[in-house]
């Protein structure tokens, strides 16, 4: 009953989370649980970070929803949460607030052959990314990056 239902239930989350102006990252429905736990992780459309209150504000319509909606007919637990902090930077702001840290740079050459390079993250620019390699800044044209992650520090 509850996998015949699943796509109604989806569909119904994420009619509220546009009326909230949120985009459903994912909804996952954890069966092994008991009770049903039914994990829903929002984004928020205007690039902001989701904050303990969104989620507070986002959760008792939605559970008012699946309650008047007669989905599910057995209990559950609601969770619901942010996307959190990917490892990997995509975005300006991304490459800003991790400025100093360490990352994983997997390059794309001009033969083919993919390479990794690891230091502290120094400065983005349209053109090339900028680390430092053990005290000292390497600048790496931006089209040669294929993928910018945090790392750890190795001693």
């Amino acid at each position: 009953m509850i996998k015949d239902n699943k796509s109604n239930l989806e569909n119904l989350i994420k009619e509220i989370a546009k009326s909230f102006k949120y985009e459903i990252h994912s909804i996952n429905l954890l069966t092994n649980h008991n009770p049903l736990t039914i994990q829903i992780i929002l984004k928020n459309l205007d690039g902001n970070d989701i904050t303990l209150d969104d989620c507070l504000r986002f959760n008792e319509p939605v559970l008012s929803a699946i309650d008047s909606s007669n989905l599910l007919n057995c209990r559950y637990v609601l969770e619901i949460s942010s996307q959190g902090v990917s490892d990997e930077l995509t975005s300006n702001r991304d490459f800003k607030t991790f400025k100093g840290f360490p990352v994983r740079v997997e390059l794309n050459q001009n033969n083919s052959k993919i390479k990794n390079l690891n230091g502290l993250l120094y400065e983005k620019s349209n053109d090339y990314l900028a680390i430092n390699i053990k005290g000292k800044i390497q600048k790496i044209p931006f089209n040669e990056v294929m993928k910018v992650s945090l790392a750890t520090i190795k001693d």
